[in-house]
Formats: C-alpha cells, sequence, structure tokens
C-alpha cells in the first residue's frame, strides 16, 4: 500500500457506527495508506465519538451539514462533498462498508470521480425493497469494482446478479474480529452487568432502533409491552431515535417497565452481550455479534438480509406481537440453549476478514 505523500491514498468514508466498527481493523492495517473521511451522517457522541475512541482511530476528516437531514439531502449532499474532494486528490480507491446512505454516496461520488469502487460486506441481500437499506445495497452492488463478500450466501447473491466471479472474493466479515477484539472478558463482563445491578445469565439485553419498529406507534408499543412479560429484567440502551418516538407516541410510560440505560459505547454492549439469557433487537450487526458470543438472539424485523445467523440456530426472526413473548419465553427457559450455541461455528468466518480484504485491495491495486 503506498505511503508516500505523492502515491494516492485509499479513502475509507465511514458515517455510523457499525461502519467504525467494522472499518477499524483494516484502517489500522492501511495506516498512513488510508484517508479516513466521516460523512457526519451519525455525529453526536453516542452513535459516532465514543465508537472511534474505543475502536483506536485517528480523528477523521468530517463533512458539513449532513447529520439530521432528510434522507435524499443527505446523500445528495455527501455526493456532492465527496465528489469535490476525490476531484481535488483522486484516491487509489473509495472503499465503502455495508449498506447506509454513507456508503450509498460514496460509492457514487467514487463512481461518478472515475475512481475504483471497493465493497465490504457485499451481496447482502432481503428482497425486501421496502427496506432503505436494500436499495443502498443494490446500487452500491451495481457501482463496486471489488466485491469482498463475507459469507458463501453473498457470493451466490451476486453471481445471480450477474457480477463477474472475478470480482468478488470471499472474505468473512470483520465483525469477527472486531468482536473478538473490544469484547471484555468473562470477569470485566461481570464487572459491566453487575454495575447496572444484573445478574449474569439472569436479565435480556435489548435494542430498537429501526424506523420500521419507531415510527409506527402499534409496533413500537407491542415490541415495549412484549418485552416487559419476558419474566426477567430487560435491560434496553435507548438509542435516541426511539426515545423520541417513543414520546412522540406517548409510549414513555411503557419504557417504565424495563430497564433503561444510556447507549453504550462497543465494549460495554459485547460485555452485556456476553452474559445475557436473551438478546433482542433488530439490528443487522447484532445478529452477527451474537454468533460470535455464542448468545441466543430474537431478531424483530420484517425481513433479514443475514439468514445465516437464523440458519446456523442463533437468531430468530419475529414480528412484533404475541410471538415475540412466547419465543423470548421459551428460550429463557431452555436449559441446554447455551451449551448447543457454544458448539456452532460462526457463519462470519474465522476473524482474518480484514487480513484478506487489504490483501485482495493491495493485489487489485497494483
Amino acid at each position: 500500500m503506498p505511503t508516500h505523500a505523492d502515491h494516492p491514498q485509499v479513502a475509507v468514508v465511514v458515517g455510523t457506527r457499525p461502519e467504525i466498527v467494522k472499518l477499524a481493523p483494516i484502517v489500522r492495517l492501511l495506516g498512513n495508506g488510508a484517508r479516513f473521511l466521516h460523512t457526519g451522517q451519525h455525529t453526536d457522541t453516542e452513535l459516532s465519538g465514543i465508537f472511534l475512541k474505543a475502536a483506536r482511530l485517528p480523528e477523521p476528516e468530517t463533512l458539513d451539514g449532513i447529520c439530521g437531514q432528510a434522507r435524499h439531502a443527505q446523500v445528495g449532499r455527501m455526493v456532492e462533498q465527496l465528489g469535490a474532494i476525490f476531484a481535488e486528490q483522486p484516491p487509489a480507491a473509495v472503499l465503502v462498508q455495508g449498506d447506509t446512505n454513507t456508503a450509498s454516496a460514496a460509492a457514487q461520488a467514487g463512481n461518478y470521480a472515475g475512481v475504483p469502487v471497493v465493497h465490504v460486506e457485499a451481496g447482502l441481500r432481503s428482497y425486501d425493497r421496502a427496506m432503505p437499506e436494500e436499495l443502498n445495497r443494490c446500487i452500491i452492488g451495481v457501482l463496486a469494482d471489488l466485491h469482498c463478500a463475507p459469507t458463501e450466501h453473498a457470493v451466490r447473491n451476486l453471481r445471480a446478479e450477474g457480477v463477474p466471479a472475478s470480482k468478488i472474493f470471499l472474505t468473512g466479515n470483520t465483525i469477527v474480529e472486531a468482536t473478538k477484539e473490544m469484547a471484555p472478558d468473562d470477569a470485566a463482563s461481570r464487572s459491566i452487568a453487575a454495575g447496572l445491578g444484573a445478574e449474569p445469565s439472569q436479565y435480556v439485553l435489548a435494542t430498537i432502533h429501526r424506523p420500521e419498529n419507531t415510527d409506527d406507534p402499534q409496533r413500537l408499543q407491542a415490541i415495549l409491552d412484549e418485552l416487559g412479560k419476558l419474566g426477567l429484567p430487560v435491560l434496553f440502551p435507548l438509542h435516541p431515535r426511539t426515545r423520541l418516538a417513543a414520546a412522540r407516541h406517548g409510549l414513555t410510560p411503557a419504557l417504565d417497565r424495563l430497564q433503561v440505560i444510556p447507549p453504550a459505547d462497543h465494549r460495554t454492549f459485547l460485555g452485556l452481550a456476553r452474559h445475557a439469557r436473551l438478546i433482542v433487537s433488530d439490528s443487522g450487526g447484532v445478529q452477527e455479534e451474537c454468533t460470535v458470543l455464542k448468545r441466543p438472539l430474537i431478531v424483530i424485523r420484517n425481513s433479514t438480509e443475514r439468514p445465516e445467523a437464523i440458519d446456523a440456530g442463533f437468531a430468530h426472526l419475529v414480528q412484533p406481537g404475541p410471538g415475540v413473548g412466547e419465543l423470548g419465553r421459551r428460550l429463557i427457559s431452555d436449559p441446554g440453549l447455551r451449551e448447543r450455541l457454544e458448539a456452532i461455528p460462526c457463519p462470519f468466518g474465522d476473524g482474518r476478514a480484514s487480513e484478506r480484504i487489504t490483501r485482495v485491495l493491495k493485489d487489485f491495486l497494483r
């Protein structure tokens, strides 16, 4: 990877906490060969700052006027500003991760500037076009010059869409090494739980933040009601979007049945997840992390782009409603579940994805 000032760098573009977490190992491996850019899609400390610090990343260059804008305005402004940056100082490649507005905008800006686009976590598909992330994934899939697919399933999705095999590389998912690196050990995890008054294996950890759940008052009320019926204390790191939605829908009293805590940094969340009896979430990343931590997960969503976690037996896809409580209580009361999950290999790789992606990127640029 070139590091001399006269040589172009790889523009690594992030904008949200999952991108920070998953690209951190690659940014560190690239070193001076990376130009680290933050679009500002998430700018507050809870959703960005604490993750940059925990991941031991340098302070990125940040765009202006992005956070809080409507989706079309976000993407448009990001494309405009990133396009200007790439035109003034063309990078060797633009590296994007996942399916955010940031990733879509950076891929568009790179393509329009004639810069190769490298997509990390390529090939995920839910085939649910009501999911904003699905449209982002499809856009990036068309524009990318190099597809780093995390699983064989993702490879098959790309091949079915006509992507040449020469542009697809099976790398695994960087979430595996990021989780192993960031997760506190057993004693530290117990201490984190104890600090919140939680006894190991005697609490549920829940996160809800997706618009499909927060924007619909009936769905959000059903989720909060069912969480309150699980029979164990529910630790609930409250996402800013969920907090505002609960207030807007008049559902703040429903939060009183849960143990609401501030949004957790990655290490704290993983420590809590490590000793949770059950995890309930609508997060994509948690669907991957549960397979590394060997914990059962209920996914409250209409669809998922990560069927690997379900097929392996770690995750269960459920709609809001009584099914959440029924399944949750069954999983909580299953005495042999933990041992069975411990024996299942993680479907997202062996923890060396960042090394493979960096090597593929270097070979591609040569």
